[in-house]
């Protein structure tokens, strides 16, 4: 099964993963369509940022309260291109529901114009520092979450005041078209969501078009091919990749508690989620207690179709051979098996595998899985557990479980977020930014950082009178270079 060009060149099916059957086709869109769509959003941004902060909430409102009236029908459509369970995907259409909510709501404030002190030797000078919307935005979507992590950003750019036209996944386009369509129903005009449909070459396009910044959430290998392609355009980017999240259990954490909840993260949604449980440092003190908590929670769920299991298929049908070498690899390289193994891979599902004592340098350490499988390994300290957690080249997400350490462990985790004595909360969280360091991309969503991240900053200094001396005029005399030196030695910095 895969994402094929059946009913014509021009467009493409996309399958219900489970069983690989057809849902929908949908058109290609070419590099001439793709130029049109951004041509048309740029067309339509004045008018969208003339509504101002009050136009443009009413509008996001209207549309939230659309989502929310046909979420049931929206997660329905994401369990079937997923596969996932209704249940989640209704949790998933929720948390971007309340982001869309959120950011229009909070637009206004994350962009008022900042008052800044002129300092003393500008004193006769008032600074302000003002935010505008970029223009037109780009977004390239995910499979995995394909309406949560894409709303991340075209709400947040929408609420900023820009236009955006939006390329879903090839596996999810139904999610990007009911998207579009719910917009198109509540906008005052033509042109200010759009979205277009296509493979990889429809992405490049985007890339290509000439918007003012794009969005890209995805591998950090296409998110290079993404960067290199905008670059060519100058073309600034937010980046938001994979992850190798670590959990860190210390020895006064709650057992059972961790234990559950790492288990969720790592298997939920099939494992396909970047900022899920990947490995595990628990202290040897515990780590007995929790193995057994964790092999207890994960023979207690099984994957399955909608309605049948606890989590679904591989989405992505090319990853049921990541997950396999990952397993061999690790089991290759010496780690113990506490549950499953290689026989669990059993296309289109993967059993709950858990593997123990995992050599460092496997893959199933160094490289995102994004299965239902996890590694927990043994630790002597916290600071063992923190210098291997950093050692990864992702720093995306992370969770700590202690009941006195966890922000003292925090501040020393070399990534984008955090979660103390919870798993994932971060995400649901609108207030807070969402984003990585390293090869997890840079740039943020969510928060005020994610309205931002859709802005670009403009000062503005405007002269309330004329000072006697003349700093920046050809009369300048060396008495007033004296003055400005022995000024600036004086305040160095003070009154600033």
């Amino acid at each position: 099964m895969s994402t094929s060009t059946n009913a014509s060149a021009n467009t493409f099916a996309s399958h219900y993963p489970v069983t690989g059957e057809v849902i929908a086709n949908y058109p290609i869109a070419d590099r001439e369509t793709v130029f049109s769509a951004v041509a048309a959003a740029r067309s339509a941004s004045s008018a969208w940022q003339d509504l101002g902060f009050k136009g443009r909430r009413k509008v996001l409102l209207k549309w939230s309260n659309l989502l929310i009236s046909q979420l049931d029908e929206i997660a329905e459509l994401v369990s079937r291109e997923t596969g996932k369970p209704v249940s989640d995907a209704k949790l998933e259409a929720s948390l971007a529901v309340g982001h869309l909510g959120w950011a229009a709501r909070h637009a206004e404030d994350a962009m008022r114009t900042s008052h800044r002190s002129p300092g003393a030797l500008m004193a006769n000078m008032s600074a302000t520092v003002e935010r505008s919307p970029v223009g037109v935005v780009g977004v390239i979507g995910p499979w995995n979450y394909p309406i949560f992590t894409p709303m991340g950003s075209i709400s947040y750019a929408l609420a900023a005041g820009n236009t955006v036209v939006f390329k879903p996944s090839e596996y999810t386009p139904g999610v990007g078209a009911i998207l579009a369509k719910t917009f198109a129903e509540v906008a005052p005009f033509a042109d200010i969501f759009t979205c277009v449909t296509g493979l990889g070459a429809t992405g490049k396009d985007l890339c290509e078009s000439g918007v003012d910044k794009l969005a890209f959430t995805g591998s950090t290998r296409t998110a290079k091919l993404v960067a290199a392609a905008c670059a060519a355009n100058m073309t600034p980017v937010v980046l938001e990749c994979g992850g190798k999240d670590p959990v860190i259990v210390a020895e006064d954490a709650d057992i059972k508690r961790a234990a559950d909840a790492t288990i969720w993260s790592s298997m939920s949604n099939a494992g396909q989620t970047c900022i899920g449980a990947e490995r595990v440092y628990v202290h040897e003190k515990v780590a007995d207690k929790f193995i057994e908590e964790a092999i207890k929670v994960a023979k207690s769920i099984h994957p399955g179709a909608p309605g049948v299991g606890n989590y679904g298929p591989a989405t992505m049908p090319s990853q049921i051979n990541v997950i396999q070498g990952h397993i061999d690899d690790a089991i290759a390289k010496g780690a113990k098996v506490a549950l499953g193994g290689s026989d669990s891979v059993k296309a289109p599902f993967v059993e709950p595998v858990i593997l123990l004592d995992v050599p460092e340098n496997s893959t199933a350490m160094l490289e995102e899985t994004f299965g239902p499988t996890i590694a927990i390994n043994r630790v002597k300290s916290m600071a063992e557990a923190i210098a291997l957690s950093n050692a990864s080249r992702y720093g995306l997400g992370s969770s700590i479980w202690s009941k006195r350490q966890g922000k003292k462990i925090a501040r020393q985790l070399h990534c984008g977020m955090v979660a103390i004595n919870s798993t994932i909360s971060f995400a649901a969280i609108a207030s807070v930014p969402f984003g990585g360091v390293k090869d997890s991309g840079y740039g943020r969503i969510h928060g005020p950082e994610g309205i931002l991240e859709f802005t670009y900053p403009r000062t503005v200094v405007r002269a309330r009178f004329q000072l006697p001396i003349a700093f920046t005029s050809f009369k300048r005399t060396k008495g007033n270079d004296k003055l400005i030196v022995t000024l600036t030695r004086l305040l160095n910095g003070r009154l600033g």
